[in-house]
């Protein structure tokens, strides 16, 4: 079954159907090469769908895959970054035909390259999906090689293009169709550790700052560690959700409409901002601040990206204020400056949001640790997944 309305068709069309002759010529082609034909398939997208393919290829650019892909796709790029700028300013600059001429030259080149280097191995009976932009020459051009050598490749109709619209409305959608159960908590409380914990236990867990690649506040981003691109977020969480039992609950930090840089679905939020969803995480000050004090071990070492943070918040507290906690930093008084930036910034930030977002965030089921130690915290997990099942 299908999560999600609204579903979008796709079509996926064998290159010896997709030509300018009609039927007169499929037919012919029927008569003399019938392995070679097969009907065309409609559906509509879903990782059921993908699932039956042996193998999905991205033949876009490396910088196109980066930004987005469907998940589990592999990249076997018909032109690169360099060489698809330079197609297409041959297509400006002088004409078509020579765009077309030294495109299709560099193309076979790739195709060749990939069949020597990636596709050797591959098994008489395999089945790849393969993809480009919106469906076109790029795909077109390595399902025809692919299908006559005798793989059954197929082609996504409408490539990228169709399948980020499918993204789109079932993002709209699909969050609606679950029972979110809402871990709130103020910052230290070890939300997303209990996350980790109920995972292990066998809950579905929707980890969003896992997938964002942040913690979720000023101070959250992960070292070393970029944010990826909205599209792929996108991706990643259509992919988590697709895969969910809508008749299990599904467990969640609290968040805002953004973490870092992303955007949350205004579905998600919608969802996880219904009534009777929150769980309180009560956690004790000197256990929230040992906690933070692991978590940010980088600021620690480098306080000078601590103190390019800090200036964020002049506009808040004013340039005396934010001198006094880096002065906490310079001394080496982490304590203190954990404490200080939790009861004076974070706290009072945490306590608006969650008036707005969860008005009986007072009254809803509190749950205290003893511990953060992961045994402690499965023992936790255990007992939620029991009461909140």
């Amino acid at each position: 079954m299908r999560i999600g309305a609204k579903p979008v068709p796709f079509v996926f069309t064998p290159d010896c159907c997709c030509h300018r002759f009609g039927a007169l010529r499929a037919a012919s082609r029927e008569l003399w090469y019938p392995d070679q034909i097969s009907c065309r398939v409609v559906g509509m997208l879903n990782l059921t769908m993908l699932a039956a393919f042996d193998e999905i290829i991205d033949v876009r650019t490396p910088a196109e895959f980066v930004l987005d892909h469907i998940p589990g796709a592999h990249n076997f790029p018909v032109l690169d970054d360099a060489q698809r700028a330079e197609v297409g300013t041959l297509y400006k600059q002088t004409s078509e035909f020579i765009a077309k001429q030294h495109g299709a030259a560099l193309i076979a080149r790739n195709i060749a390259r990939h069949l020597e280097e990636s596709f050797a191995d591959r098994p008489r009976q395999w089945r790849p999906l393969v993809y480009c932009w919106r469906g076109g020459m790029r795909s077109g051009s390595m399902q025809h090689v692919l299908r006559q050598i005798g793989w059954r490749a197929e082609r996504l109709d409408g490539g990228y293009k169709a399948y980020r619209q499918t993204v789109l409305v079932d993002l709209d959608s699909l969050p609606e169709r679950f029972r979110f159960r809402v871990i709130c908590g103020a910052t230290g409380s070890g939300k997303s550790r209990l996350l980790r914990a109920l995972a292990l236990e066998g809950a579905q867990v929707l980890d969003l700052e896992h997938l964002a690649r942040h913690r979720g506040s000023v101070l959250g981003d992960l070292p070393q560690i970029a944010q990826p691109a909205q599209r792929w977020f996108d991706s990643q969480l259509w992919q988590t959700l697709s895969e969910f039992d809508p008749a299990r609950p599904v467990f969640v930090e609290a968040e805002s409409k953004k973490i870092g840089q992303l955007r949350l679905p205004e579905a998600l939020c919608r969802a996880m901002w219904q009534p009777g969803r929150c769980i309180r995480l009560q956690t004790g000050m000197d256990m929230r601040v040992a906690l933070l004090r692991g978590e940010y071990a980088h600021f620690l070492q480098q306080p000078e990206t601590l103190f390019a943070r800090l200036d964020g918040l002049v506009s808040l507290y004013g340039h005396a204020r934010i001198e006094a906690w880096k002065v906490l930093a310079r001394i080496g008084d982490w304590d203190a400056l954990v404490r200080v930036l939790l009861d004076e910034h974070y706290d009072r930030y945490y306590a608006r949001s969650m008036a707005t977002h969860y008005p009986d965030f007072a009254a809803s089921c509190e749950i205290v640790p003893e511990e953060m130690a992961e045994s402690s915290l499965r023992a936790l997990a255990r007992q939620l997944i029991q009461s909140q099942g």
